[in-house]
């Protein structure tokens, strides 16, 4: 009587075997598993998703330039503009990156985007330029340019670094200040360009400063 003992253990093993097999090949009570694999007309399909494409998309002030805006922008700055959202202030012509500190200064006046946010640079100084508070490096930044403190307020500055109070009339000009590096004859300029052997330049306002490729 032996074997049919022993041949019951071997089926008892082999069904054993075969029942842990089908509990790890179909996992856990309620494992959603449509990510790998689909049933479509009782069909196995693998997903086959593909990743979205990158946004190349660049926002000014919250709103999309469209493509002959970012044209003539790169005819004026020959430049590749990386996608991505920016601040720009059309009244210094002071631009960055939405969060961020100034990046440097361009020409003013431009149609770019919507209206500039009071908290383009997320500032938190309680020093307002053109309605976007400023940093605590940018206010430390003036300081050090000009020399003196920084008072508490909201201010109006032009391109060419004159400035006052918002609503009042022109009290102090940035471009004067003992910090900026005088030119020959010593007076100073708001303004001043720097042109390599390539004819790559960098023109620097009191704001910032941009590159500018050669043509």
């Amino acid at each position: 009587m032996p074997q049919p003992i022993e041949l019951r253990r071997r089926l008892l093993a082999s069904l054993l075997f075969v029942v842990s097999i089908g509990v790890s090949a179909c996992g856990k009570p309620g494992e959603n598993r449509a990510n790998t694999i689909d049933s479509v007309g009782g069909e196995s399909q693998v997903s086959t998703a593909s990743p979205s494409p990158p946004d190349t998309s660049i926002i000014v002030n919250g709103v999309v330039l469209p493509e002959e805006s970012v044209r003539q922008l790169q005819q004026i700055y020959p430049v590749p503009i990386p996608p991505g959202r920016y601040w720009y202030d059309a009244i210094s012509g002071a631009y960055g990156r939405d969060g961020e500190p100034i990046a440097g200064q361009m020409i003013p006046g431009l149609t770019l985007g919507g209206a500039l946010a009071a908290d383009a640079s997320r500032g938190t100084s309680g020093v307002f330029i053109n309605g976007r508070q400023l940093t605590g490096g940018e206010t430390a930044y003036i300081e050090q340019l000009c020399r003196t403190p920084v008072a508490l307020g909201r201010y109006w500055v032009l391109a060419t670094g004159v400035g006052g109070y918002e609503g009042q009339p022109a009290t102090f000009n940035l471009a004067q200040c003992p910090g900026v590096p005088q030119q020959g004859g010593g007076s100073r300029s708001s303004t001043r360009t720097y042109c390599d052997a390539n004819g790559a330049c960098t023109s620097t306002g009191v704001l910032g400063s941009i590159l500018t490729a050669p043509n």
